[in-house]
């Protein structure tokens, strides 16, 4: 019963060795069995497999443990099962590192066999090491030393669509002078889409890149060369506190020419961290000073905690001038009351992503690798 004399037995012919072992006929295994003859002579000549319920009822009949010819069939199905596609394991071994899956889902590859996908991979990292290998590792704030995979790939693709916009030569002293212009901008959420025109006019490039599941990247803060800094965030929070402090805390990045030589990647800022970097806490103080001056925010908690109403956090925006969104924000992060007036909070990614270069919320950037 072997097709052929390297390959394993079918599990019927173990069968038929019971079978001759006991003197007995098919038929008389049929009539133990209560089936019908020609189906049981279809299971020994291996025309059919044998299932789990015929693998138990068989072990009953023969006295043998109930898993012998479930194990026989096993073996024999996987012994005989097609060899799979050698590109399944190059597949799993990048899936195994970079967010392949999703890099194609959002438009940053395409769906390629695998030796193409390797180059493909290789030209994404602007690498021409070892596709499976990293090297290149950003300073990350608040979850770690070392950049993800995952993150490293968002910062990539923000460093892609910066390359394809033009942009004038960045001037330290117009940005400094332009956060008054900003600042002006946070008293109606509304303004926020004149944002990405005042930081070209100071020579910084604005890209927004939707985050990759797990990724928890806010922004981060990246040269191209000594005269175009790019600010790349990813809007993980919808809320018009969120954007004004990243952006701000990005903004100072630049202003301190921090992330010349490595990009810094701000992950989870919305968290306290006692081990920050020096640079971080700078990014931090300044941003929390830019939505609100931290004594006139405190002043404000003292006086009103633990009953904040909402006409008070109104006329507290208004004096001011910023929206009340950014005071309940700042009220929520430092008392921890997450659901504090979440009435006066107000999404902006409608807003800033009908001015800004974008990739991501259904919206592929027309770049190439």
């Amino acid at each position: 019963m072997y097709s052929d004399e390297h390959q394993m037995p079918i599990p019927g012919e173990f069968i038929q060795e019971e079978l001759d072992a006991r003197g007995w006929t098919q038929r008389d295994l049929a009539y133990v069995l209560d089936m019908d003859e020609p189906a049981l002579n279809k299971l020994i000549k291996g025309k059919h497999g044998i299932s789990p319920d015929m693998a138990k009822a068989l072990a009953k009949a023969f006295d043998v443990d109930e898993d012998f010819f479930a194990n026989l069939q096993k073996a024999y199905d996987v012994a005989n099962a097609r060899e799979p596609d050698h590109a399944i394991e190059q597949r799993a071994r990048l899936q195994t590192i970079y967010p392949v899956r999703e890099m194609i889902r959002r438009g940053w590859l395409q769906d390629v066999d695998a030796a193409l996908m390797n180059a493909q991979v290789a030209r994404f990292f602007r690498t021409n090491d070892n596709v499976l290998e990293i090297r290149h590792v950003a300073k990350k704030t608040n979850a770690g030393d070392e950049a993800t995979p995952t993150q490293l790939a968002w910062l990539y693709r923000v460093r892609q669509i910066a390359e394809s916009i033009q942009c004038r030569p960045y001037s330290r002293l117009t940005l400094h002078d332009r956060l008054s212009v900003l600042h002006e901008f946070m008293i109606e959420a509304e303004e926020i889409r004149h944002v990405p025109r005042v930081l070209e006019e100071c020579g910084v490039r604005l890209v927004l890149v939707e985050g990759l599941p797990s990724g928890k990247i806010d922004g981060v803060c990246l040269w191209l060369n000594d005269k175009s800094p790019v600010i790349g965030m990813s809007l993980r929070f919808d809320r018009i506190d969120n954007f004004w402090f990243v952006l701000r805390h990005e903004c100072e990045h630049i202003l301190r020419e921090h992330g010349r030589n490595q990009e810094i990647i701000d992950v989870n800022l919305e968290l306290p961290d006692e081990t920050i970097s020096l640079e971080e806490k700078q990014a931090n103080e300044a941003a929390a000073e830019f939505c609100i001056p931290l004594e006139k925010i405190n002043s404000f908690i003292i006086r009103k905690s633990p009953l904040f109403s909402e006409r008070d956090v109104i006329a507290f925006a208004k004096l001011i001038g910023v929206h009340p969104g950014i005071v309940v924000g700042q009220i929520q992060k430092r008392t921890g009351r997450w659901d504090l007036l979440k009435r006066l909070q107000v999404k902006v990614r409608h807003l800033i992503t009908r001015t800004a270069m974008v990739d991501g919320w259904g919206h592929v950037a027309p770049v190439q690798i």
